[in-house]
């Protein structure tokens, strides 16, 4: 009865250790994931409107139809990026995913405090190179730094009501993500 006992033991914790293993590796196998899928509507370094979500289609996972969303496909190979987004009337959001779809970052309108969210974007290497500036501070420059040299710049603007859909699009429309 107790060898019956290890042998259920030790076939549990070998069926645990391989779904840890398969859940940690799925989203690394995964060839459909939101990189992928954002880049079949857009080009880098751009941004574009993301089609409202649908029950049946949805380009991003988890998208809220409540929100107008625009997406920019970045990549540093050239440089760091310029982002600003003017913010809406009810809430803005800007969040960066690194390539392999890990949240590193987000601001939104109330922690920006202006009328526009503006940021730089740079890989690591790319801020060590930056000429130490007193004139610039911190509170003056907000700079992010990317953990990959591509990735996705996911902003959404909050639509409370049906009438609110025109501004929040005008104000996402009037994004920009483009090198320095």
């Amino acid at each position: 009865m107790i060898r019956f006992g290890l042998w259920l033991l030790g076939a549990l914790l070998l069926a645990g250790v391989v779904h840890l293993v398969t859940i940690l590796l799925l989203p690394s196998l995964a060839t459909q994931d939101a990189y992928a899928r954002v880049a079949a509507i857009a080009p880098v370094n751009a941004v574009v409107p993301v089609p409202a979500p649908t029950p049946e289609n949805a380009v991003m996972p988890f998208m809220d139809p409540a929100f107008a969303t625009s997406v920019c496909r970045y990549d540093l190979a050239r440089g760091p990026l310029k982002f600003s987004v003017p913010i809406s009337q009810a809430y803005t959001s800007v969040s960066f995913y690194s390539r392999g779809d890990v949240a590193y970052y987000a601001i939104n309108d109330r922690a920006a405090g202006r009328r526009v969210i503006e940021l730089d974007l740079m890989t690591g290497a790319q801020r060590a190179d930056l000429p130490d500036n007193e004139d610039i501070t911190r509170a003056d420059r907000l700079i992010v730094t990317s953990p990959t040299r591509t990735g996705l710049i996911v902003i959404r603007a909050l639509t409370p009501e049906a009438g609110w859909i025109p501004a929040a699009r005008n104000a996402l429309a009037a994004a920009r993500c483009a090198p320095q």
